[in-house]
C-alpha cells in the first residue's frame, strides 16, 4: 500500500506557529512518527508539503494515479478551495481530510469544509494524532 500525506500552507512552520493550537512538533517530527507506524504495517508513504494552491491540486492528482489513498491537511484551503475540492473529486482513490485542531471549536469561518463531501471521512482536534488515525483507517482497509 502507498499513501500521500499531504499538507497545505503554513504547516511547514508547525513547531513554531501558534503551539498552543497546532502544537509543538515541527511537520518533520510529525512525518518521522508516520514513518515509524508505516514501516510497521508495511505502507510506503510520500510526503508533500506546499503553500501554493495550485501545487496541492497538482499533488492530489499525481496520487490519484499513483497512490492507494491520501492524508491531506489543506489547511486553510479547507475553508476557501474549491480547485482543491475539484481535485480530489476528480481523482478515484479515497481521501482523509485531517486538522490538527477541531475547526468548529474556532473561528466562524473555519466551520465549513469545502472538502468533506469529497472526502471519505475527516478527522480533527487530535493534534497531530489526527495523521495517525487516519493512516490505521488506511490499514484497516486492506
Amino acid at each position: 500500500m502507498r499513501l500521500s500525506i499531504i499538507n497545505g500552507p503554513n504547516l511547514n512552520m508547525l513547531g513554531q506557529r501558534e503551539p498552543g493550537i497546532y502544537g509543538n512538533k515541527s511537520l518533520k517530527e510529525i512525518e518521522k512518527g508516520l514513518l515509524v507506524l508505516g514501516e510497521k504495517y508495511k505502507i510506503e508513504l510520500d510526503f508533500f508539503q506546499s503553500n501554493i494552491e495550485g501545487e496541492l491540486v497538482d499533488a492530489i492528482q499525481q496520487s490519484g494515479n499513483r497512490c492507494d489513498g491520501i492524508i491531506l491537511n489543506a489547511a486553510a484551503y479547507t475553508h476557501t478551495s474549491v480547485a482543491v475540492r475539484d481535485a480530489i473529486a476528480a481523482i478515484r482513490i479515497p481521501v482523509i481530510e485531517v486538522h490538527l485542531s477541531n475547526p468548529h471549536t474556532r473561528e466562524y469561518f473555519r466551520h465549513t469544509s469545502l472538502i468533506a463531501d469529497v472526502c471519505r471521512g475527516s478527522i480533527a482536534g487530535f493534534g497531530d494524532e489526527s495523521y495517525t488515525l487516519a493512516l490505521l483507517w488506511f490499514e484497516r482497509q486492506r
